[in-house]
């Protein structure tokens, strides 16, 4: 139980860390209070930063970072917005970065061949929007605003959104348009904490209760 390294006097996020390997390095990213961060997991080490956060104090970093390929995905809403960098070893190189792709307040978005999907927008304030995404640009490909804020996750193919109306809709992940196969009430309103997927099965919660629901074909 005794820790193993320390690195960075950044202040904490509500986002979760991922590992990988870039050109033969493993490494683990952190998205912080103060921006993307490289670590070498053996030691710590840090092998690369790029700040990058709002710029109110009464904000927060809560999206993973989304790594696809030699790249990784950062989105921020409070006038934020998105950024795609391309990872080396050492350092990270900017792709391109605006406030118009995708401000993910704090629901991870996914990827699938090319395509990001995910909520842009603020849940209190605005009218948030389930957007697709082309990575290597940026560019909105569609959106829809008639289905307020919520979660996405990917699984075989099929895009799973779940509102904070406690919604869900599974349907395939397509530029063209997102269509579901299916749409029920899952849980009740208030569902704010990401839902998880593992052996078709789905897992979700609102303010009062926990559901987890059979997905399989």
């Amino acid at each position: 139980g005794k820790p193993a390294w320390k690195a960075t006097s950044h202040e904490a996020s509500y986002s979760s860390p991922v590992s990988g390997t870039i050109q033969g390095s493993p490494r683990v990213l952190f998205f912080t209070r103060e921006g993307l961060v490289g670590l070498d997991p053996a030691n710590g080490k840090v092998a690369f930063e790029h700040p990058w956060r709002a710029r109110i104090q009464a904000s927060v970093n809560a999206a993973m970072p989304l790594w696809i390929n030699d790249s990784v995905f950062l989105s921020a809403s409070y006038d934020t917005g998105a950024i795609l960098l391309k990872l080396h070893p050492d350092h990270v190189e900017k792709l391109w970065s605006n406030d118009d792709s995708l401000s993910a307040q704090f629901a991870s978005a996914v990827h699938h061949q090319g395509h990001l999907y995910g909520f842009h927008g603020r849940l209190d304030g605005g009218r948030p929007e389930l957007r697709c995404v082309e990575v290597k640009s940026g560019k909105v490909v569609w959106n829809r605003s008639d289905l307020g804020h919520g979660a996405t996750l990917l699984a075989n193919g099929e895009l799973i959104v779940l509102t904070e109306s406690g919604e869900m809709l599974v349907g395939p992940a397509s530029p063209k348009e997102f269509k579901p196969r299916a749409r029920f009430q899952a849980v009740g309103n208030g569902a704010r904490a990401h839902p998880a997927f593992a052996n078709g099965r789905l897992y979700a919660r609102d303010k009062q209760s926990l559901a987890c629901l059979d997905l399989a074909p």
